[in-house]
């Protein structure tokens, strides 16, 4: 590497926010199976405590060696419902709680996994699942879940949109911050890495590292630099910018995986912003050329950015995969949130956006009194865009007893500060009510 790449790479770590935002561990527990839950949670702890026990302690000696910060350490596990088996609600809980009690033991940020995939119908283990969620992403402390609801190919389960509306109230009526750890998905990846979509894909190998890395503020600069030229050559700029960031994330996974022995598996590309400033990915698209985001253009802005950060990562990386793409989660994108604040950002524009992005309507505030019946709605509205168009999308709603249109709701840390912001007041719910299935689009026939 020339002088000027090596200080450029310092650069981007010490002055445009640039990390690794996640190392992350999958690991399959289908071998973890038993005949009583109680076992089964016993065979959970112990191969995610052996397996995971040197992950942190790695991650930060590379980070010492090489000055790479890796913001977060995780672990994913397979959908916990697949090795449920028989367990009913009280006792698949006890899963729960053995990842989050695993998790703690070898020191990650968090462990995700806690999951189920409905998008043709419900199992046994699916519903326990589901039923619990309130208490298990209340009860533990670590622990992140997603709901698969549909696909392209599947088309969408309308009973489980119903149930997943519901089950976001039943949360928010114990804690306010709690759906931050649950996402609920059409169309879900098998290999992400970011939080809190993230689980382990029965195809995958029994252990493996996956890692995502973050670099909104290194793209920002790039473009600072290209001020005035063509939107040719800012596709281009952004095209190489992501080179660079996927290459970091290439040595970091593979340095990860062979000191762990382990299998290296991806590179998840995405722009997933923090909310601090300097680091926003809507800062990114107001520097392509738009006053704020939200304005007409944000859309053909972000496809662009988008496609352009896919095409510069893939030729740096051995695997690319998870959600690989723009992520515009409200309440960790300071951008996002003044857009919010000046009324540019609406729900109806943050919809629109992501049919083109990843992943969905995300990390949004909303008031506590919205009905189930219209949360569902905009579940199926966002799972109905991945499902045309052969995308992930996903929602991570935030209903907040008692706040009103404009309060601030603090999330913490990494989650950051979300705006409450309105919903449209007209019912869905007899639509959501009639419940089924809703078929599959044309285009999923491909056999």
């Amino acid at each position: 590497m020339e002088t000027s790449q090596i200080i450029e790479t310092i650069k981007m770590f010490e002055e445009d926010n640039f990390d690794i935002r996640t190392v992350t561990m999958g690991i399959s527990l289908l071998d973890t199976v038993a005949s009583t839950p109680e076992e089964t949670a016993k065979n959970i702890y112990k191969k995610i405590t052996t397996y995971a026990k040197d992950l942190v302690a790695v991650a930060e000696q590379i980070e010492r060696e090489y000055g790479v910060p890796i913001t977060n350490k995780r672990i994913s596990v397979t959908p916990i419902s697949l090795v449920a088996g028989s367990a009913n609600e009280e006792e698949i809980l006890l899963l729960a709680h053995a990842m989050d009690d695993a998790a703690k033991e070898v020191g990650v940020d968090f462990i995700g996994g806690y999951s189920a995939l409905v998008q043709k119908g419900f199992s046994h283990g699916d519903l326990a699942l589901i039923h619990s969620l309130p208490r298990a992403l209340t009860e533990t402390d670590l622990v992140m879940s997603s709901v698969n609801i549909g696909s392209s190919k599947a088309g969408m389960n309308l009973d489980a949109v119903k149930l997943m509306g519901e089950t976001v109230k039943k949360i928010t009526d114990l804690s306010d911050t709690a759906n931050a750890k649950m996402v609920i998905f059409a169309n879900a990846v098998e290999d992400n890495p970011f939080m809190a979509g993230a689980f382990y894909g029965v195809t995958e190998p029994d252990v493996v590292i996956n890692v995502g890395v973050s670099g909104p503020g290194v793209v920002k600069r790039a473009l600072d630099k290209v001020k005035g030229e063509s939107i040719t050559t800012v596709a281009e700029t952004i095209k190489k910018t992501a080179f660079k960031i996927t290459r970091v994330g290439q040595l970091v996974g593979s340095l990860a995986a062979e000191r762990l022995g382990v299998q290296f598996g991806i590179v998840d590309l995405s722009l997933a912003p923090t909310p601090a400033r300097g680091d926003s990915v809507a800062e990114v698209l107001e520097a392509i050329g738009l006053e704020q985001v939200g304005a007409h253009g944000t859309t053909a802005c972000l496809m662009m950015l988008n496609d352009a950060v896919k095409k510069g990562g893939v030729m740096a990386a051995e695997g690319v995969g998870g959600l690989s793409g723009a992520f515009i989660p409200v309440s960790e994108d300071a951008g996002m949130i003044d857009a919010v604040k000046a009324g540019t950002l609406s729900l109806a524009k943050l919809e629109a956006m992501t049919s083109v992005c990843s992943v969905g309507l995300d990390m949004i505030a909303i008031p506590g009194e919205t009905p189930a019946t219209t949360i569902s709605g905009m579940i199926a509205d966002e799972a109905a865009i991945g499902i045309q168009n052969n995308k992930t999308t996903a929602v991570r709603i935030l209903p907040t007893n008692g706040a009103k249109v404009g309060d601030m709701i603090d999330y913490g840390g990494l989650l950051g500060t979300a705006p409450v912001m309105p919903v449209v007041d007209k019912s869905s719910a007899e639509f959501i009510n009639r419940g089924g299935h809703v078929p599959a689009p044309i285009h999923s026939f491909k056999n």
